[in-house]
């Protein structure tokens, strides 16, 4: 089989690779399902506190799904379960314990764009582009598309970007809070990376902890979302690394947090 996807983890992080540069990683079935077992894989690997996603080469992220595919599909049954399968893997990367961080080189469109509106963080390299262009296909995003922009950057602009499909570049998405970051393309690893480091080394449960909360919570009324996080803040503090974090602040050294 052929390694559409490339895993390797080093210091706590692992960095998944969208391997089809030669088609621009676009997303095809095979690829969907290589990529959803490598994020398992990942998230089982106890010394991973992080992942990156990002993609083969610097011309694309992933430049949206497999055309060749998409055309082969016949009737409305179809591409149902065509749109629930990448949803599949959007909700596995929002599910993982560990938070995921999207560095996105050149385009991202498409599956692509929805792929990285799955991830916790998003980095852009000042290459990147972004959209939403399934219309121009007679189509609409379908792998959560069209729910996460409108979460993320506004139901005005979801709407904007799904209707037009025009793309917008990695400042306009920085400005639409579609991305965290925007650094030269040169240092887009490098810093996704320095960003993936830096949270593999804090306390890995209340990393996950931090992450349940917010995902829970964001949707909720303010009084139940605070009990969600008050919930959440409880299970860390009868921690092993709760105490060790406490403990090494008041001995002025760094703490040494094994997530326990």
């Amino acid at each position: 089989m052929d390694e559409l996807v490339l895993i390797a983890t080093a210091d706590g992080v692992a960095t998944i690779t969208l391997n089809r540069p030669q088609v621009r990683n676009a997303l095809n079935a095979a690829l969907l399902e290589q990529l959803n077992d490598a994020l398992r894989a990942a998230e089982a690997d106890p010394v991973v506190r992080a992942i990156i996603i990002t993609g083969a080469g610097d011309k694309a992220f992933a430049a949206g799904a497999d055309i060749g595919e998409l055309g082969a599909l016949a009737g409305s049954v179809a591409g149902a379960a065509a749109a629930r399968r990448g949803q599949a893997v959007t909700r596995t990367i929002e599910g993982l314990r560990v938070p995921v961080i999207a560095a996105v080189n050149g385009f991202a469109l498409g599956g692509g764009c929805e792929l990285a509106m799955a991830a916790d963080i998003r980095i852009a390299g000042d290459n990147a582009k972004f959209g939403q262009p399934e219309v121009n296909l007679g189509l609409i995003p379908g792998y959560g598309g069209t729910q996460r922009l409108a979460r993320i950057a506004g139901r005005g602009m979801a709407l904007y970007l799904c209707l037009t499909g025009e793309l917008i570049d990695a400042h306009e998405a920085l400005r639409i809070g579609l991305v965290e970051r925007v650094v030269p393309q040169a240092q887009l690893l490098d810093e996704t990376r320095r960003i993936a480091a830096t949270i593999a080394a804090k306390a890995p449960l209340a990393v996950s902890a931090a992450k349940r909360a917010i995902d829970e919570g964001i949707a909720l009324p303010m009084t139940e979302a605070l009990a969600v996080e008050a919930l959440h803040f409880g299970s860390v503090v009868g921690t092993a690394d709760f105490r060790e974090g406490t403990r090494a602040f008041l001995e002025k050294r760094s703490a040494v947090f094994r997530g326990e």
